[in-house]
């Protein structure tokens, strides 16, 4: 069975969900639409890219994704439909798909509109696209192939022999801090070393391996799911009570 899934910024307190809903099960109603979220922040691509790349590699191949955050876009912006990694994505032509892989589309097409204008593309032009995918359609028949997309590029960590310099790519629902510093990369540049994890006036010198190994209130630090350093406190709101939020820096210095 064709899997969908949707993640937008429309909220749930209107109709826009379903809307899109609608469309695509009007088109086959076999299809099984799987939703990641609608609480993204208005039109914040970077939290889009975030949860985008933490999940959707643990849906199967083929998987047609939806994104519709600041989906309008600016003047310009194409709607687009990619193959990536093995998925496919539709969205708008914003930048985002660089977020979430560095890997380049392997095959790309700016979508056909039926109408030129639209002031939904979700429902207009994403979701009929990807019931057409969904129900067995080529990519290249959606529209004209694009020799480039828009690519933004995020934080990249700089790293050393003696130190790992990163930056919060995501303060979450529980206002934890996602770092963009990898277990891979500490792994091979802590081992048999001692070091310090310094951020905002805060330090610490080991790595849990689960939150509860702290008492409440404490400061802890974890590899997360997705392999990331995360640092919280332990039924607080580490963002607000470290006073870090979005890009402020984390820094791992190596004792030789």
């Amino acid at each position: 069975m064709a899997i969908i899934t949707f993640l937008s910024d429309f909220g749930e307190s209107d109709h826009y969900v379903s809307a899109v809903k609608a469309k695509i099960l009007s088109a086959n109603s076999g299809i099984n639409i799987v939703d990641i979220s609608h609480k993204i922040s208005t039109c914040d691509i970077a939290h889009a890219a975030y949860v985008t790349k933490a999940v959707f590699h643990d849906f199967p191949k083929g998987t047609i994704h939806i994104i519709a955050v600041n989906s309008i876009g600016q003047i310009g912006d194409k709607y687009i439909a990619a193959e990536l990694d093995g998925h496919y994505f539709i969205t708008t032509d914003n930048g985002l798909l660089g977020l979430i892989s560095d890997q380049e589309p392997r095959e790309q097409v700016e979508l056909t509109l039926e109408d030129t204008t639209t002031t939904f593309p979700a429902k207009q032009v994403f979701a009929p696209a990807a019931a057409k995918l969904a129900s067995g359609s080529k990519l290249k028949s959606l529209g004209t192939p694009l020799s480039r997309i828009k690519r933004m590029l995020g934080r990249h960590l700089k790293a050393n022999k003696r130190q790992i310099s990163g930056n919060i790519i995501r303060v979450d629902h529980y206002g934890n801090l996602i770092t963009n510093i990898d277990k891979t990369t500490f792994d091979i540049l802590s081992k048999d070393k001692k070091f310090t994890i310094h951020f905002s006036r805060e330090t610490v010198n080991r790595v849990n391996n689960s939150l509860n190994q702290v008492d409440a209130g404490d400061v802890f630090s974890i590899f997360n799911d997705q392999g990331l350093l995360e640092i919280g406190i332990n039924q607080g709101i580490a963002s607000e009570l470290l006073g870090l939020e979005y890009d402020s820096p984390v820094i791992i210095n190596f004792e030789e």
